[in-house]
């Protein structure tokens, strides 16, 4: 990702702000402790019995460790975009938190796609549940872009204007991967690895500034 945040913290001296970004890791360290309640394996077992119990739970090994990267990217780019903004408002507050709730949804399906990652529904939830948090990040940095850079050229601006632009890939990626799903979804899961070629295109050519 790119680096959007400020050489300032404006937030510092707004305690709406100082209390979102508290709100937003407590959320986020519960949602990646959550994510390893499903990989457990019984007490008691014969060899034979265990040794088919760690096979059964190596898709739910598979899974914590996708969500965990994700929710820990996430978390990231939601504390840098967190820091660089100017002053809390309502709509701000509002879509802090509904990005929020939907990371404290993303173990629910994280659990579905362990368990039933051939099933339509299940792929295209978690990418439906992905896409929309991304969608909520580029939104908050669309709307408060002029206010944390207002001189469009500087390398500052260029850079978080990349890193929106990484936000989009991501949303449509995830958002193509959803119908793409109920035709096949192993092929809808491996498109998401079209976002790491599309993530590097757009932070190298994206992070320039504009010429006057």
């Amino acid at each position: 990702m790119t680096e959007p945040v400020a050489a300032t913290r404006p937030h510092e001296n707004d305690l709406g702000a100082v209390c979102l970004i508290a709100l937003s890791d407590g959320i986020y360290a519960i949602a990646m402790t959550l994510l390893v309640i499903n990989v457990a394996i019984p007490a008691h077992l014969t060899d034979a019995a265990f040794h088919r119990a760690l096979g059964d739970a190596l898709p739910n090994v598979g899974a914590f460790a996708l969500s965990f990267t994700l929710i820990a990217g996430f978390w990231r780019d939601h504390r840098r975009i967190l820091t660089t903004l100017p002053a809390e408002t309502v709509v701000i507050t509002r879509l802090v938190l509904l990005g929020l709730g939907l990371v404290a949804l993303l173990p629910f399906p994280t659990a579905l796609l362990a368990e039933y990652a051939s099933q339509p529904e299940t792929v295209a939830l978690y990418a439906g549940t992905l896409a929309a948090i991304h969608a909520v990040h580029a939104i908050l940095l669309m709307l408060t872009q002029r206010q944390v850079h207002p001189s469009p050229a500087s390398p500052a601006a260029a850079a978080r204007r990349g890193f929106t632009a990484q936000l989009g890939s991501s949303v449509l990626i995830f958002g193509l991967s959803v119908p793409l799903a109920f035709v096949n979804t192993a092929a809808a899961m491996w498109f998401w690895l079209t976002l790491i070629p599309a993530h590097y295109f757009l932070g190298h050519h994206l992070h320039r500034p504009r010429k006057r």
